[in-house]
């Protein structure tokens, strides 16, 4: 009864704290705090030729950062909702520029879904940043970090090569972030950590449990690297 309640008491609190038990861990071995991966990224070593902006009314102040394995970046986040039209998401939500589609899609060929779907929207390939020469791709797992929070997504959508900061309604919902296309998101800071090569990227998009469980190996891997 006590060994029942205490992994009552447990699930709660890892649920109140943004994480995910992952059972494909090593025994002994825990899930990376958001903490350890912050300590991780506290020096950029910048690897795109300029600096970005976040708003278009912004001058260009984010640099795209590198290691082993990674590339990482912190900003703000505003609220993408492109891709399938969902209850939360569609011309009549607030969006003023919302699209019916996303530059990466789902295994079936639709676009991805932002109300359900944690993704990411990563900077387009420009004179700053190709993210091809990085090891990124569509499906590429992301950590990304907000207020001691994970939220494990992928990278979904692009868009223009100088502007950075962008992540689906669902991404924003699951780090307790104003989700609203209208006036959601945050100033930040939010930092995105993107895990690099074929071994990082979700076989299926949509598959948002998946990309949990592949993301907390991978930063435990990132961690585990000098």
């Amino acid at each position: 009864m006590v060994r029942a309640l205490l992994a009552v008491v447990l699930a709660v609190c890892l649920a109140a704290c943004g994480t995910t038990v992952d059972s494909a861990a090593p025994s002994g071995a825990a899930n990376p705090t958001a903490q350890q991966l912050m300590a991780k990224v506290r020096h950029c070593h910048q690897i795109s030729t300029g600096k970005l902006r976040t708003d278009e009314d912004r001058k260009p102040s984010i640099p795209i950062c590198g290691l082993h394995g990674a590339v990482f970046w912190t900003a703000d986040m505003d609220v993408d909702c492109d891709g399938q039209v969902t209850a939360q998401c569609n011309p009549h939500t607030g969006d003023c520029c919302f699209q019916p589609d996303t530059a990466f899609h789902q295994s079936d060929g639709k676009p991805l879904s932002a109300g359900r779907l944690p993704y990411i929207v990563i900077p387009g390939q420009g004179r700053e940043w190709n993210y091809e020469h990085s090891g990124i791709d569509g499906g590429s797992i992301v950590a990304v970090i907000y207020r001691h929070r994970i939220e494990y997504a992928i990278v979904g959508d692009t868009d223009s090569p100088d502007k950075i900061g962008e992540a689906s309604y669902a991404t924003a919902h699951g780090l307790g972030i104003n989700p609203s296309p209208a006036d959601g998101g945050t100033d930040g800071p939010v930092t995105y950590i993107l895990f690099s090569g074929p071994s990082n990227v979700v076989p299926k998009p949509e598959d948002h449990q998946a990309a949990v469980t592949m993301g907390q190996k991978a930063a435990r891997k990132f961690l585990s690297q000098n």
